[in-house]
């Protein structure tokens, strides 16, 4: 259903709108350690380590895919916003084409370099067959990567984010059951497991491309609707380059911490890993809640409604502020049963990792949730460059000092200590940034 976020309240606007991207989030966590739970499961070791080694390979896939929707989905929202349905709908078709041209490019890049990469990942040779396997039939899955993307981002720029929600919740407990039908049932291992992904994500993005077209034939344009605009196209990669560049270099610091950490032994790998866990489900929940409020910035700078973006920034921060608070306290008080969660029987270097990890980065979950509200509002109203400016000054100031501090007195807990340093100084630059903007269509 079509919502248009420049009327009423702007708190309770956001929350109707951003709860159940909320719990889209917990559906796409499922689907993200469905694959790795049947294949270890189900399999065993060398297949679990397979499908988590391809993962981080399908990870530069899923970013220029998460660029592509969120660049479709503000420059639509901008349009809807205004009520232009004409260059709306040309909005979308641009956007469909030009994201069926990167991933074209993509595929080709995978089939000819798939075992490149995987060999630039130093994976080990019992592996390195059925990581292949599984990146090829992932890597032909592509197209539904993107146009599911592309439809979910369509439906979030007309302020819909229930059908998102209803058609991930579906895949996701689909996925689960195909992955057990295909591996415990018809004994086709990783490969199983993979076509398990290739099969749910396929019928999700027909479903999902399906809706998206009946729901723009509705709009009555009051002129015509162009196949492809380069103007558009424009404003779409100054929103989707920044933002596949964005999740390109975390996924990159991410794997240089990694290597910091991998110097202290297997006992803090293993808490660490753990609690990572914890602290990715919350950033990734607040980062959605962020895009969330991107959508609801375009639409309102597209109607020219510019005092309600500034009231969406109070209404984001309560919305997240509420979250953060519960998460906050579970995690410092009940971190240690949350642990066992993900390790069997772990050593009291393991537990002791974790629980210092979680106490550390938890109570600045309300700093970095501001930073992503602002961001939110910098890109949705397409101020890129400072959008960029601020996660680019996190990530830099996690990494270095990541390695810097891990050789004090502090070892291992000096890691830790980098990411409220990072989040907070990232934080003063977007709230800063987003203070001082004039917000006004460019």
């Amino acid at each position: 259903m079509n919502t248009d976020l420049t009327t009423g309240r702007p708190e309770a606007v956001l929350v109707r709108f951003c709860l159940p991207l909320f719990g889209s989030v917990l559906f796409q966590q499922l689907y993200n350690i469905a694959d790795s739970w049947v294949a270890g499961k189900f399999i065993g070791e060398n297949a679990l380590a397979a499908v988590g080694n391809s993962y981080e390979v399908t990870l530069i896939f899923i970013a220029f895919a998460f660029g592509c929707n969120i660049g479709c989905s503000v420059v639509v929202s901008q349009y809807f916003g205004a009520k232009e349905y004409a260059k709306m709908k040309t909005a979308v078709y641009t956007a469909v084409l030009s994201s069926a041209a990167v991933c074209a490019v993509l595929m080709l890049g995978g089939v000819l370099f798939s075992g490149a990469l995987l060999r630039l990942i130093k994976t080990p040779g019992n592996i390195f067959a059925d990581s292949a396997l599984y990146l090829d039939i992932y890597i032909w899955g592509l197209p539904f990567v993107f146009f599911y993307n592309i439809s979910t981002g369509i439906f979030s720029a007309f302020g819909d984010s229930k059908t998102p929600f209803f058609l991930l919740a579906v895949s996701s407990t689909s996925n689960i059951a195909v992955d057990i039908l295909f591996v415990a049932a018809f004994h086709m291992g990783v490969a199983g497991v993979a076509w398990a992904t290739f099969l749910c994500q396929g019928i999700s993005c027909i479903l999902a491309v399906a809706l998206m077209l009946r729901r723009l034939s509705a709009f009555k344009a009051a002129g015509t609707a162009l196949p492809f605009s380069l103007p558009i196209l424009k404003k779409f990669v100054i929103i989707a380059v920044p933002s596949i560049l964005q999740q390109s270099f975390i996924s990159v610091g991410n794997i240089v911490i990694q290597s910091v950490i991998n110097g202290f032994g297997t006992s803090v790998m293993a808490g660490y890993s753990a609690a990572v866990k914890l602290n990715n489900l919350v950033i990734t929940s607040l980062t959605t809640l962020g895009n969330g409020i991107s959508n609801y910035t375009a639409q309102n700078l597209g109607a020219k409604k510019e005092a309600r973006i500034k009231a969406g920034f109070s209404g984001g921060l309560k919305l997240v502020w509420s979250l953060c608070l519960p998460i906050c306290a579970l995690y410092i008080l009940g971190g240690a049963r949350l642990l066992h969660f993900f390790i069997d029987d772990p050593t009291p270097e393991t537990m002791r990792t974790g629980i210092v990890f979680l106490r550390i980065l938890s109570p600045f979950y309300f700093i970095v949730s501001a930073k992503l509200v602002a961001d939110g509002i910098l890109r949705g109203a397409g101020r890129m460059k400072k959008f960029m400016a601020a996660t680019l000054t996190d990530l830099l100031l996690r990494v270095s000092l990541a390695a810097i501090l891990s050789r004090t007195a502090l070892e291992s807990t000096g890691i830790w200590c980098a990411w409220p340093i990072g989040w907070t100084i990232a934080a003063v630059l977007s709230i800063m940034f987003y203070r001082f903007e004039r917000f006004s269509d460019p």
